[in-house]
C-alpha cells in the first residue's frame, strides 16, 4: 500500500552530508543557503498543478509546497489528490529529503476539510472523499521525508490536521492566526486518528480539554502548550522553516527515519486496520439529517458572509 512507503521504503543507499559545496563556501551547510536570493535557474526545480505548487531547491534536497486554492485552501477533493500526488513525486525524487509545507495564500494555512464535499452528496461521494483525506494524512504522517509546517495563516480543523503531521511547526506570530481541532464547535466529532495525532502532540489532558471545547490557540498559547514548535514575525516563517530544516539535515537520513518510522508505527498501524470501518462511520455520520441540516445552515451562513 502506498501509505506504507512511510514504514517499510527507506531510501538507500543514505545521500552524503558533506557536499562539495558546503566545504567551498567555508564550512556553510547547504541548506543555509535556501533562504538566501540569487540561485540559479538550474538549482531550482518547480511544478505544480490548479491547487499546488512545488518548487525543489536541487542545490539543498528541500522542497517548498504551498496550497494554492483560494480564497482559504479548503481540502476539497480536488486538492486533497493533487496534494497526494506531489508528495509521491518528491517522495520518489531521491534529490528531496526535505519538505516545507505552506499557503500561497495571505491570511490562511487552510481552512480545513471543504464542507461543500460534506453536503448534499451521496455517501459514494462521501466515502471517496473521506479516503483521500485519510490517504493524505497517512502519506504526510509516514513521510520518510522532512516535514516542516511554516504556518502563515489561520489553521484550524484539517489546517491543523495536516500541520499535526510535521517534525516541526512554525507559527507567524499574528493573533489572528489561531491553530487548533475545532470541529465540536460544528456539531463534528473529530476522527480517532485526529484525536491521536493531537495527544501525539499536546498530551493527553491537553488533548481533552482542547477537542471537548474546540478550541482554537493563538500563537502564544499555542507555543506554550506544545501545539507548535516556533512563533516567529510573520515575515520570517519561511526563513525559520529554511533554518528548521537544517537541523533535521544534519541528520543521517537512515538513522532519523527509522526513529520516526518507530515513534508514529503505532498511530499509523491503528488507522490502516480500521481504514474501511473509519470510512463507514464517517459516512454513516455525516449522512444524518441532523448533521446536513447543521451543514447546510453553516454553508448559507458563510454565504451570506460572502454576500
Amino acid at each position: 500500500m502506498a501509505a506504507l512507503s512511510g514504514l517499510a521504503g527507506l531510501r538507500a543507499p543514505v545521500r552524503p552530508l558533506l557536499h562539495s559545496g558546503w566545504l567551498l563556501c567555508g564550512g556553510t551547510h547547504p541548506w543555509a543557503r535556501a533562504a538566501l536570493p540569487g540561485l540559479s535557474l538550474a538549482q531550482r526545480r518547480p511544478f505544480s498543478n490548479n491547487k499546488v505548487l512545488v518548487d525543489v531547491d536541487t542545490s539543498t534536497g528541500v522542497a517548498v509546497i504551498k496550497m494554492k486554492s483560494p480564497p482559504v485552501n479548503s481540502f476539497s477533493l480536488e486538492l486533497l489528490t493533487e496534494f497526494v500526488i506531489c508528495l509521491e513525486k518528491l517522495e520518489n525524487d531521491k534529490s528531496c529529503r526535505g519538505v516545507i509545507i505552506t499557503s500561497n495564500s495571505p491570511g490562511v494555512f487552510s481552512a480545513g476539510l471543504d464542507l461543500t464535499e460534506m453536503c448534499g452528496r451521496t455517501p459514494d461521494h462521501y466515502a471517496q472523499y473521506w479516503k483521500a483525506v485519510q490517504e493524505l494524512w497517512l502519506k504526510l504522517y509516514a513521510s520518510n521525508l522532512i516535514t516542516v509546517a511554516a504556518i502563515n495563516g489561520a489553521c484550524p480543523a484539517g489546517g491543523c490536521l495536516v500541520a499535526l503531521t510535521g517534525d516541526y511547526r512554525i507559527l507567524a506570530d499574528n493573533p489572528k492566526y489561531c491553530i487548533g481541532l475545532n470541529e465540536t464547535l460544528l456539531g463534528i466529532v473529530a476522527p480517532f486518528w485526529f484525536k491521536d495525532s493531537m495527544v501525539n502532540t499536546i498530551g493527553h489532558r491537553q488533548a481533552e480539554r482542547a477537542l471537548q471545547l474546540g478550541l482554537l490557540f493563538p500563537p502564544a498559547e499555542a507555543l506554550r502548550v506544545g501545539l507548535v514548535d516556533q512563533v516567529v514575525p510573520e515575515e520570517k516563517v519561511q526563513s525559520a522553516a529554511t533554518a528548521a530544516v537544517g537541523q533535521w539535515l544534519a541528520i543521517p537520513d537512515h538513522a532519523r527515519q527509522l526513529t520516526k518510522a518507530m515513534m508514529r508505527k503505532p498511530t499509523v498501524e491503528r488507522l490502516l486496520k480500521g481504514r474501511e470501518a473509519d470510512v463507514q462511520n464517517f459516512v454513516s455520520f455525516v449522512s444524518r439529517d441532523s448533521i446536513q441540516k447543521s451543514l447546510h445552515t453553516y454553508l448559507q451562513m458563510l454565504k451570506q458572509r460572502k454576500g
